[in-house]
């Protein structure tokens, strides 16, 4: 018994005419005959009563035409589960990010993606660089953010996005209501930093951007997330030189200033293993890099 002896007893079935049931088909009456009697010599049973006049039928074929339209949905059903899976339906993505990309518009991007290719399961896990890289080398996550360059030889990576920093201040600062500022004459403020040990690269970059302004920086509280540097910084707990990105934050209490022009920006990276990508991930990551979508 093949499938195609289902569709053909079926579509007979429903027609109870060989003409009519041939011509659905689009096939001629002789295959539909054949195919029938083919699908009843391996059951061992007639499944029609047929004669000049009319078809109808048996007992038999009554029952097996319930198990007929079971076998035919659920191959149906089997087809079109293997065409999303093709497509990457069903497949499941594992993003490590740092807690800033919340403000690059990766969340809309991953709307996007999910709008595209609603069966794909797509789990976000926050931690720092580092944490990240990792990950990726222990093949906990798929694909991750990160703000640094030291990248084992083993992972691919690609430049995500790169900004200038802004100058954080409290808005009852006297300079936040200025159009920019002039790092030099705010080197004696408290500076609230991004801690070394969660992230050395920015914290260096930080030190390295003040050392290019003139000035050694008196940093004076550490922490281990952008969001806590903006609330300390809104708290009036000193200044600080964040990435771009946290302006859109919306934390009420700061003012966001240029610093003028400067070699030393915030970047991040796009990075994963060529050797352990899900099917899908290739999607993604067009969907997350491709310019069309956007500038969130």
């Amino acid at each position: 018994m093949e499938f195609r002896h289902l569709k053909y007893f079926v579509v007979l079935a429903e027609e109870l005419h060989f003409g009519r049931a041939a011509k659905r088909l689009a096939i001629s009456q002789p295959p539909l005959s054949l195919n029938i009697q083919q699908l009843e010599s391996s059951l061992g049973a007639s499944l029609f009563e047929r004669n000049s006049k009319s078809v109808k039928l048996t007992p038999a074929g009554v029952a097996f035409r319930e198990v007929a339209l079971r076998l035919l949905a659920e191959a149906a059903e089997g087809e079109e589960r293997v065409r999303q899976i093709a497509k990457g339906a069903g497949s499941r993505v594992r993003v490590g990010i740092v807690g800033s990309m919340l403000f690059r518009g990766l969340p809309e991007r991953l709307k996007a993606f999910q709008k595209l290719h609603p069966r794909v399961e797509v789990v976000l896990s926050e931690g720092n660089s580092s944490e990240q890289v990792d990950a990726l080398l222990r093949g906990q996550v798929d694909l991750a953010f990160v703000h640094t360059e030291r990248i084992p030889r083993e992972l691919s990576r690609s430049i995500y996005v790169s900004e200038p920093f802004l100058c954080c201040l409290p808005s009852s600062h006297r300079q936040a209501t200025a159009d920019s500022v002039d790092l030099r004459k705010l080197s004696a403020e408290p500076l609230v930093m991004f801690s070394r040990s969660a992230s050395p690269d920015y914290y260096e970059r930080v030190l390295s951007l003040c050392e290019e302004q003139g000035f050694q920086p008196a940093v004076r509280h550490e922490v281990r997330h952008w969001l806590s540097v903006v609330s300390l910084v809104s708290k009036e707990m000193g200044i600080a030189l964040v990435p771009q990105a946290l302006s859109r934050a919306g934390i009420s209490g700061v003012r966001f200033l240029p610093i003028g022009p400067s070699k030393h920006r915030s970047e991040v990276f796009l990075v994963w293993n060529d050797r352990q990508m899900p099917e899908i991930l290739p999607l993604l990551m067009k969907v997350l890099t491709d310019e069309d979508e956007g500038n969130y």
